[in-house]
């Protein structure tokens, strides 16, 4: 097929049908087998000469058929492609037009910057990408400046040279996709020319890109929505920290200019938290990098950590400890105790609380636990120690005390360190301190004495793997190394069964305290019950032959009446205020008529300087009279009360 395809033919159909045959192959047959027969050196000259011609005549239906299927040789193996020199004419087309080109293969080529025209550049750089997993094809791509091509096709408008604005006929949407994939392809063979990539001041052109991407109100678009679940966006996000992280890592100066608005960022992430961690729209890569742009760009400069601390980042980093995945507790640890080394870390990690109200030591307790209980560390039911011999070993280590390990591998005991959680709890314990700690519990305290002698216990059982591994080969120490590997055995030893006595002595104590408190409680209710039976014994001495509550009412009801009779208070004179009122002016003129009569008939002499003093002093006794009735109702209304309450 490859032979004959060039054959002498007005109509081009015999190519055109012939590439079309050799893809239907290579698509819906066996590619590995069509592809083995296509690589040789016959076929692979063939297809450049019809690949060319067709270029040549513009034919650009058959040139993007010949291009993926030599696409497809490329992918299993280009060096024929190199040795044919076919590779060096197709990265030429591939740099055209963006860079002038004395070749002769460019001399009768022209581009119309029709759709088939964009079809055939995508093509061709992707072929670029292709033929990058062949190291031999480098020489060709700087001999040929694809680096630079590759920076000025991704160029922005305002960037290029006048040369270059007036032989670009791209389409706007053509020209974005062009920029897309030149940054895919520039991502892929940078890592063979990064030489070449650095003299073509290749970060410049990309930070010139990206400005012009910002400028078109990308970031607006992003503070507008900021909650916003794109994929995209969350992968600039990501990219951005990554870029960040890589920057500061190693440079005291970038971390300092990391500043504020660095914190701002990292601190905003943070309070994203670890909600949608599984939505599978890369939430958990961005909270990785936030992590990781922590541990790089805020960790080691002191002012950038206090900020953060201002900021309630260490809180933020403790509430992913409490409630996040498993997966992130090891970098969290590890980010919080490099914080540790900043002494105002401390108050912040002490007065932290999560919303169940739980502290910080309580939560890393209850992590070394968890821990444990993944490695399955033989411990007894409240979490202590429960083989003196192995108070560290998980079930995997117990595994392998009987296998000799390679001089370059590191021993289990070593490994651990790194593996698991337990190494980074005790240092940061070793910050915060073991007394005075809130918020814990009996079994708490249990663990919080095991953690306490973690460093004792790792250097007794690294001493253990020693003496195992020169059992093993056979090695006998000397009897001062022999006595001294079985001292340490014994102090470690001895060590663990001090502890498994004071977690005795801690479990003991919390037992008593809950019998103590039992007991309390037991007196509250027999104290409660006593004081029921009592007031039960008043209420049937009061009214043993009236036990309802409605006929003693009754009863007092007509008690009060009786007495209201006795005391001669029936109707309502006594109390109405304007009976009162007529009460005492009929006494006042009671008094007046009688004092007249008496002196018109003789009986009393009136002197004239003291004319008017009777009747005023009558008066007053009236008067007197009437406010002694008013007190006497005044009590009796008060005795009344009482007798009725």
């Amino acid at each position: 097929m490859c032979l004959h395809m060039n054959e002498d033919d007005p109509s081009n159909q015999t190519l055109l049908r012939s590439s079309d045959i050799l893809w239907n192959l290579l698509e819906r047959g066996c590619r590995e087998e069509v592809t083995a027969q296509l690589n040789s050196m016959e076929c692979i000259l063939s297809l450049k000469e019809a690949f060319l011609h067709s270029f040549g005549y513009s034919d650009r239906q058959v040139t993007n058929v010949l291009l993926m299927i030599i696409t497809a040789i490329a992918e299993t193996l280009s060096s024929l492609l190199i040795e044919s020199l076919f590779a060096k004419q197709l990265v030429v087309l591939a740099t055209f037009p963006e860079l002038k080109n004395h070749n002769p293969t460019m001399c009768n080529i022209k581009i119309n910057y029709s759709q088939e025209d964009f079809q055939t550049k995508k093509l061709l750089l992707n072929l670029l990408v292709v033929m990058s997993n062949d190291s031999a094809v480098a020489q060709i791509y700087k001999e040929e400046r694809v680096i630079l091509a590759l920076l000025t096709l991704m160029k922005p408008p305002g960037a290029l040279s006048e040369w270059q604005t007036m032989t670009r006929d791209w389409s706007a949407s053509q020209q974005e996709a062009l920029q897309l994939q030149a940054l895919m392809t520039l991502a892929s063979i940078t890592p063979l020319m990064l030489d070449n990539y650095m003299s073509c001041q290749g970060n410049t052109c990309l930070l010139l890109l990206l400005d012009w991407c910002v400028q078109q109100g990308i970031l607006m678009q992003m503070e507008a929505n900021p909650d916003d679940d794109d994929v995209v966006t969350i992968e600039i996000m990501t990219d951005v920290q990554l870029i960040l992280a890589v920057l500061c890592e190693t440079d005291m100066h970038r971390k300092e200019l990391f500043g504020s608005e660095g914190v701002e960022m990292v601190v905003h992430f943070l309070k994203k938290g670890f909600h949608k961690f599984y939505g599978g729209l890369g939430h958990n890569k961005l909270t990785l990098t936030t992590i990781d742009c922590v541990w790089s760009c805020i960790v080691g400069c002191y002012t950038t950590e206090d900020y953060f601390l201002a900021k309630g980042g260490v809180c933020l980093l403790l509430d992913l400890l409490s409630a996040g995945p498993q997966r992130i507790h090891c970098i969290v640890l590890a980010t919080v105790l490099e914080l540790c080394e900043n002494p105002n870390t401390l108050p912040h990690i002490l007065t932290w609380r999560d919303k169940a109200g739980h502290t910080a030591p309580r939560i890393l307790l209850q992590l070394w636990r968890e821990e444990e209980a993944e490695l399955k560390v033989s411990r007894n039911q409240h979490g202590g120690i429960a083989d003196p011999q192995g108070p560290l070993l998980s079930l995997h280590q117990r595994g392998q005390e009987q296998q000799s390990l390679p001089s370059n591998i590191p021993s289990p005991a070593v490994l651990e360190l790194s593996e698991n959680l337990r190494a980074k709890i005790y240092s940061i314990f070793c910050k915060i301190g073991f007394q005075g700690l809130p918020g814990l519990s009996a079994m708490h305290y249990v663990t919080l004495s095991i953690v306490r002698r973690y460093l004792d216990f790792k250097v007794g059982e690294v001493w253990q793997e020693i003496n195992r591994e020169l059992s093993l080969e056979g090695v006998k120490p000397i009897s001062p190394d022999q006595e001294a590997l079985s001292t340490i055995t014994e102090i470690m030893e001895d060590t663990a069964r001090r502890v498994t006595s004071e977690q005795s002595s801690i479990m003991e104590q919390h037992e008593k305290e809950e019998l103590s408190q039992e007991e309390n409680m037991y007196t509250e209710i027999k104290a409660r019950w006593k004081q029921q039976e009592l007031t039960a014994k008043s209420s049937k001495s009061y009214g043993p032959k009236t036990p309802k509550s409605e006929i003693l009412k009754t009863v007092r009801y007509a008690g009060t009446f009786t007495l209201h009779k006795r005391a001669g208070i029936q109707g309502s004179l006594f109390y109405s205020p304007g009976c009162c009122c007529c009460l005492f002016m009929l006494l006042y003129m009671l008094t007046l008529w009688v004092s007249m009569q008496r002196q018109v008939s003789g009986e009393v002499q009136m002197r004239p300087q003291s004319r008017g003093v009777d009747p005023i002093a009558m008066t007053m006794a009236t008067v007197g009279m009437g406010m002694s009735f008013y007190s006497a109702r005044q009590m009796t209304e008060e005795y009344l009360k009482h007798l009725t309450a």
